[in-house]
């Protein structure tokens, strides 16, 4: 190839690159608007040949994976979301033959949809023919993802898919190139790899430094020229394994239901520590513990269960399966001409039910208006 030829090459090349970036970049609407939909606990094999578990008897026959697929079409369709977030146990290894053609259904009404999404791993994603490093590797080469192995720069960190991504204000507004929004994701392991330590895994040391460092960098970006802000921009936490400090909640405190032990690890890695000392975590999203669906608030952060989402992960029968959806709402600026800063995040959960009932609609965090002095806010029991 001559010398013209290679420049148009990697001009085409640095082109292609560009508009990948631009393409996936996340952003909120020009309605203000940024929505996520979580889907925790997929447990999908291999399609339409892996029976359903816990269903009513009328619903067995025909039950399958592909009720799983089905509930993801008709909440893309119901919620149209900004972004799709697999919070692990995406596939269910002891019973899949092929991981990558289970992982390549398991996501493909994403992909189909051309939704941007991200994914982390759950404890039985590695349990067939793949590691749990290959798993991941797959995942990061299919269309419209937007997840990663690991941030490129960190070269000893544990666990494989600890990244953030950055949500932009809305176009034309004067923080469209600042993250409003932040979002995390980390792999919180599968099983203790100690042998006084039982149980399963948690959230390394290396992992919370990577954290810290992130969150730092980001609020420093936030609140520095141009457009600087007088506070960081809220985050958004999402892994698989829930914290120990999920246990500390009861029905007095939390929107949702609590059906089932609290299975976090047997240590306290400290992660919620770090989480709080960060300053600019307003939510905490995991799966794990498919019968429990709750959202409560400790120290300032609220810790939530999605519910259990796929037909071939245990469930109870007669108890739909269902999702959590996220909406994070901007301000409008001093002016009233443009949009600012995110003003608020609800939630709620959809039942998979012939309604895609909405329930347990929740506000997560609000921002205090300036001048106005924070309530202070006691909970008991926790």
């Amino acid at each position: 190839m001559g010398k013209v030829g290679l420049l148009f090459r990697r001009a085409a090349l640095l082109c292609c690159f560009w508009w990948l970036s631009a393409a996936s970049a996340l952003r909120f609407s020009k309605k203000g608007e940024f929505k996520i939909l979580q889907v925790a606990d997929m447990h999908y094999a291999d399609g339409k040949t892996t029976a359903c578990l816990d269903v009513l008897p009328e619903q067995v026959a025909g039950c399958s994976d592909l009720n799983t697929t089905a509930f993801i079409q008709r909440m893309i369709r119901a919620e149209k979301p900004d972004l799709i977030v697999f919070t692990g146990d995406n596939i269910y290894g002891f019973d899949t033959t092929e991981p990558r053609k289970s992982m390549d259904a398991a996501f493909a009404p994403a992909i189909a949809a051309g939704i941007p999404w991200a994914a982390v791993l759950g404890n039985h994603d590695q349990e067939s023919t793949l590691t749990r490093g290959g798993v991941m590797k797959h995942i990061v080469t299919m269309k419209h993802t937007l997840s990663l192995l690991n941030p490129p720069e960190e070269h000893h960190i544990d666990g494989f898919g600890n990244y953030n991504l950055e949500v932009l204000g809305a176009g034309g507004s004067k923080l469209q190139s600042k993250s409003v929004l932040n979002l995390y994701f980390l792999d919180s392991g599968d099983y203790s790899t100690v042998p006084l330590i039982p149980g399963y895994g948690w959230i390394k040391p290396s992992q919370q430094v990577w954290f810290q460092s992130a969150s730092s960098k980001l609020q420093k970006n936030y609140t520095s020229a141009p457009e600087a802000q007088s506070e960081p921009a809220p985050g958004l936490v999402y892994f698989h394994i829930p914290l120990p400090e999920y246990a500390q909640f009861d029905s007095s405190n939390f929107t949702g239901v609590k059906q089932e032990g609290i299975s976090s690890p047997t240590i306290n890695s400290g992660f919620f520590t770090t989480m709080v000392g960060a300053g600019d975590v307003k939510a905490v999203f995991t799966g794990h513990d498919h019968l429990n669906d709750f959202c409560g608030k400790l120290s300032e952060i609220n810790l939530c269960y999605a519910g259990g989402f796929g037909y071939h992960a245990y469930g109870k029968a007669g108890w739909s399966r269902r999702t959590r959806v996220v909406l994070a709402s901007l301000e409008k600026d001093k002016h009233n001409a443009t949009w600012g800063g995110v003003k608020s995040i609800r939630t709620w959960k959809r039942l998979d039910d012939m309604h895609l009932s909405k329930i347990d609609k929740q506000m997560l965090w609000e921002k205090v208006p300036s001048g106005r002095r924070r309530k202070r806010i006691t909970t008991s029991k926790v």
